[in-house]
């Protein structure tokens, strides 16, 4: 048929999972195609979306299709069915190019440590390879996104190279912060980051818009386009606002053809030797689950009931005072510098780790500043000249933490199909069970006092905690890797026990959340997969699945 896709390797999904490893497949010479449910995003358009919403969260840049759905912060429970008993606050978007168009550029490595949990500290469980065998993918991973980094330091975990640009500088707020702390536990550093910091692979420079969440205006901010378009130019297509919704079993086991609704209604049928999913981890184990067939009763690559288990995020401690002076908030990329000495120790035996996100927005995470600040000292009567210079003091003085705490794998925090209610494409939408164990909650108030105290050092008042624990967009586990197929749906190759020519990527194949922004282990991990995803297609030859 006409509406049919055929390829080498299909890739279900544009994000960062996809689109590396694609680029790099399309490079080899083979034939690859992308089917991604959301559309092509014109940048200009999205900034002026962006600048014209009412509200703004991290999806208001871009489209809600009906037929490409997903959650939304303000309103998490229209696309997320929640089940209980905390609600699951992360979200992403269903575009070409995936989530990177808003994430925060956060590029931080996994440390050792992260690797052995079980073995080192008696909880969680251990990945399927150690840091050792990921360094080299992890350098491999920063050059191709351009990570500016401070390559003097390795923040925890050991480098074998450079960052391909020198770090974005610390901002004047971050230095307040590294100037009141020293001495202390607590070590200020520049953050690994996914912006350019000089003129680098045809973009610009950082050039502190302040809107990396949700959009960067000049693209200096790597998104997953780059990889995409890399992937165009050596022969693969990407067939946009077409959705998978089915795969389908040949013999022995393995992927025959994928099952897809375009925009417009129509449908086809996609075949590829080998096929990747590579849609993040809620719709991953979605369409996994929406599989579900004659020798795969229980869902696709789901023989050992995992598919949907394990969802993590960083649940997030957030924080904010006021400076006794001003520290200039509202420059530069929205974060810039963090503390990360306190992602490993001992204390991992009875409490999760963190990170400490040091922010330049001020308080317009917490808040809605500069606008709610504005509003609240006109309703306390301030006015013209007064009202003014008020603004100017206030907003100067804002400053904000967010610890990311690692969460405990939990089988009974799951992601599952909603018997119910069903998208445009007719496929069910996502129902979710999520909680925090005592290990998590243990983290999270280690993370509230170490707030304070660095609080107390910089002389700051007004200090509030966010009652609510915040998501930190940070979706993770669901089709978990092991070494045993009994317990892990992927191999340490990203391959499906269950289907040899199945591949899953991304954060959903994290065995455990550690602590770092997920990004650059999802694009090592990708780059890791892709010798084995281009020996499966040579193997797929000799072995028909139809």
């Amino acid at each position: 048929m006409a509406s049919d896709i055929s390829a080498d390797i299909l890739i279900i999904g544009t994000g960062i999972a996809g689109a590396v490893a694609g680029a790099k497949l399309a490079k080899k010479g083979l034939k690859v195609a992308f089917l991604e449910s959301g559309k092509r995003i014109d940048r200009s358009e999205a900034v002026e979306t962006f600048w014209n919403a009412k509200i703004k969260v991290p999806e208001s840049a871009y489209p809600n299709d009906p037929t490409a759905p997903h959650p939304v912060s303000h309103r998490i429970e229209d696309y997320y069915q929640q089940m209980g008993p905390e609600n699951f606050k992360s979200t992403y978007i269903k575009v070409v190019g995936g989530t990177t168009w808003h994430w925060l550029g956060t590029t931080l490595r996994n440390v050792p440590a992260d690797f052995k949990l079980k073995s080192l500290y008696g909880h969680g469980v251990d990945w399927p390879f150690d840091y050792e065998v990921l360094e080299p993918f992890y350098l491999a991973a920063e050059q191709e996104i351009g990570v500016a980094g401070d390559s003097s330091e390795d923040l925890g975990s050991p480098r074998s190279g450079d960052f391909p640009m020198s770090m974005i500088p610390m901002t004047y707020l971050d230095k307040q912060f590294s100037k009141s702390l020293e001495g202390s536990k607590y070590q200020v550093r520049a953050t690994p980051q996914g912006r350019n910091s000089t003129f680098h692979a045809d973009r610009p420079e950082c050039c502190g818009n302040a809107s990396c969440i949700p959009i960067c205006p000049i693209q200096a901010k790597y998104d997953a386009t780059v990889h995409v378009m890399q992937a165009e130019d050596a022969g693969a297509v990407a067939h946009d606002q077409t959705t998978a919704t089915r795969l389908n079993l040949g013999k022995v086991g393995r992927i025959a053809s994928v099952d897809f609704r375009r925009a417009d209604g129509s449908t086809g049928t996609a075949t590829g030797k080998v096929v990747v999913l590579a849609a993040h981890a809620i719709e991953t184990p979605r369409l996994l689950l929406n599989s579900a067939q004659e020798g795969a009763e229980n869902g696709i690559s789901n023989s050992s009931d995992q598919v949907g288990r394990n969802l993590m995020d960083h649940p997030t401690k957030l924080s904010w005072a006021v400076a006794p002076k001003p520290v200039w908030p509202y420059r530069g990329p929205l974060s810039t510098s963090g503390i990360e000495n306190l992602r490993d120790g001992e204390f991992r035996k009875d409490r999760a780790a963190f990170r400490i996100e040091m922010g330049n927005d001020g308080h317009a995470w917490p808040t809605g500043a500069p606008t709610s600040t504005a509003a609240d000292l006109a309703k306390s009567g301030l006015r013209g000249e007064e009202l003014d210079a008020a603004i100017k003091d206030t907003t100067s003085r804002q400053i904000r933490l967010a610890s990311l705490v690692e969460q405990s794998p939990d089988a009974g925090n799951r992601v599952t199909l909603d018997p119910d209610k069903k998208d445009a494409n007719g496929m069910p939408l996502p129902r979710i069970y999520f909680d925090f164990d005592d290990y998590t909650r243990a983290g999270l108030d280690a993370a509230q006092e170490a707030h304070e105290e660095v609080f107390a050092a910089l002389g700051a008042t007004d200090v509030n905690h966010s009652p609510d624990f915040q998501g930190a967009g940070h979706i993770i586990g669901t089709v978990r890797m092991g070494k045993d197929a009994n317990t892990a749906v992927v191999d340490a190759d990203l391959r499906s026990f269950d289907h040899r020519n199945l591949f899953l990527l991304g954060s959903g194949t994290f065995p455990t959340s550690a602590t770092a922004n997920p990004s650059l282990t999802i694009a090592a991990l990708s780059l890791r997969a892709v010798d084995a995803i281009a020996a499966s297609v040579s193997e797929a030859d000799l072995m028909p699945i139809e």
